[in-house]
């Protein structure tokens, strides 16, 4: 049992779900996906966890030294020597093949290679450059949006105009929410070299201001799907969605402004937090209103 519990630790289940989550609700917007297959649904679920698994699997034996250091990443499993680092990329390897496989095999190798290169960008770009510069945030949100891209092109075959803005709505997200995140683990993150905030001064008006300017640019992204025809308000329910979003984006502008005014961790994690709601909420509402074709 404490193996498992270790290889579960080694996935970090609760992040690994929540970017499963957007590749089965963008599988689900697709315009070809017109019914349930439950069996394909838990397919696409279960290729996108063994990659994304890998991917953090990867991440925590390439930081082992640092998650060492760090009083919330300490009890990771190769970070606190429960684990070889060569058990932990056989896992990683063994689960990054086996999902990418999957993906290919029961929906198309466009899906599979998108899922591999987005496990290839996390593990061995994003995650060396959090200690060389704040950049890394801007080239770590581009695998934390494309699972929006393979949850698409799993379900319509190809990379169309829908794929694009799901992608772009995940990518803008993740501004404000990851800056949250650095902002309440600042110190963890600082004393081990990590450069994850925009200001190199740390948590400034300016990583701040940049929250706001990040959750404004969402609004517009928001709204895309309702003028591509891929969401419609033409009916109770589309309407429904569409004040859902509207409010989901005041509720986030809200958070990012209170943490300009008040400067302070608390703030900051109800940032963290609220935006971990608003992307389940926007992404149901799109789903609640999408244009189903004839």
């Amino acid at each position: 049992m404490k193996k498992i519990k270790d290889y579960l630790q080694l996935m970090k289940p609760s992040l690994s779900i929540m970017v499963v989550f957007s590749s089965v609700i963008s599988y689900l917007l697709a315009p070809k996906i017109v019914e349930y297959d439950w069996g394909r649904i838990l397919l696409l679920f279960a290729g996108g966890m063994l990659v994304t698994g890998s991917a953090n699997a990867i991440n925590q034996v390439v930081e082992k030294d640092t998650d060492a250091q760090m009083k919330r990443t300490a009890k990771r499993p190769v970070a606190s020597g429960r684990m070889s680092e060569a058990e932990g990329w056989t896992f990683a390897v063994v689960t990054g093949a086996a999902g990418v496989f999957m993906l290919g095999w029961y929906f198309n190798w466009l899906t599979a290679g998108l899922a591999a290169f987005s496990l290839f960008l996390y593990a061995f770009i994003y995650t060396p450059l959090k200690k060389v510069n704040s950049i890394a945030v801007l080239v770590g949100a581009v695998p934390g949006a494309l699972p929006c891209l393979i949850g698409w092109a799993a379900g319509d075959d190809k990379l169309s105009t829908g794929g694009w803005i799901l992608f772009a709505f995940q990518f803008f997200w993740q501004f404000p929410h990851f800056w949250a995140i650095a902002w309440v683990a600042h110190r963890d993150y600082s004393s081990v070299g990590f450069k994850l905030l925009p200001a190199d001064e740390g948590p400034t008006k300016f990583t701040a201001l940049q929250a706001i300017v990040y959750s404004l640019i969402l609004v517009p992204v928001t709204m895309l799907p309702f003028f591509t025809g891929m969401c419609s308000y033409d009916d109770v329910q589309g309407m429904i969605a569409l004040g859902l979003i509207i409010l989901a984006n005041l509720f986030m502008i809200g958070r990012c402004v209170a943490l300009y005014r008040k400067m302070d961790v608390p703030s900051a994690r109800r940032v963290m937090f609220g935006s971990y709601m608003y992307l389940p909420v926007v992404m149901l509402a799109m789903l609640l209103s999408k244009v189903v074709m004839d």
